[in-house]
């Protein structure tokens, strides 16, 4: 029987948890078309108006989960401190689909190009519900399997520092926080998963969000 709690998973049954669970593909015009289940709006409301939607921007991201041997682990990135847009915050490898592009190519273009990973070492397992910010982007997460044995080379353009926490963390309940900022003259609620000095939160945390909801609930 497969295990299905967080700290219980191996990256074989997180692989045939995924295949249960994951959307195996996702078509750009899927990503285009339609109100998104998830984003920033969904704490907070109202659902976004159709003039929002016609103005988001597609994008994707790798939601890279590392098979270490010692347990699971969720591949994340400190943005670089000088970007104009969230700079310093913490990320998954991604960013906007470039013309001719399909979501999954341009999440491991921009893992490659953020953090040196290679294709070779990325194994996609599914996709997440498609993420409206409030930004103005609607990104498509990839979620993958990764070889522990690749290596990372650091683009200082865009990452200031790579990092892994223990996917059992992530994925447990108990540390999904809510908190609530002042933007835009509203209160927003979001999500924070804090953990030793790091504050995932924003679309990062409501995407990890996501993931323990397709998975575990």
């Amino acid at each position: 029987m497969t295990p299905h709690r967080p700290s219980d998973l191996d990256a074989d049954a997180l692989r045939a948890l995924a295949r249960g669970k994951l959307a195996p593909e996702l078509a750009l015009d899927a990503l285009q078309a339609g109100a998104p289940r998830v984003g920033d709006f969904a704490l907070t409301g109202p659902p976004p108006g159709a003039d929002v939607l016609a103005l988001a921007r597609p994008a994707a991201v790798l939601a890279p989960i590392v098979a270490r041997p010692g347990g699971l682990t969720v591949l994340l990135t400190q943005r670089a401190s000088h970007l104009r847009a969230h700079s310093g915050q913490i990320a998954f490898p991604g960013g906007k689909i470039d013309p001719g592009e399909t979501p999954r190519e341009a999440a491991l273009r921009e893992a490659h190009e953020e953090i040196g990973l290679e294709e070779r070492f990325v194994e996609p397992l599914g996709w997440l519900d498609p993420y409206l910010t409030g930004t103005g982007f609607r990104i498509a997460p990839l979620v993958a399997l990764i070889d522990p044995s690749f290596a990372s080379t650091i683009n200082p353009l865009e990452v200031d520092e790579m990092f892994e926490t223990p996917f059992a963390f992530l994925m447990d309940p108990a540390n999904h926080r809510l908190d609530q900022r002042e933007w835009q003259g509203r209160m927003r609620k979001f999500y924070v998963m804090p953990h030793e000095d790091r504050y995932i939160w924003g679309a990062t945390a409501g995407i990890l969000r996501n993931l323990y909801e397709r998975l575990f609930s």
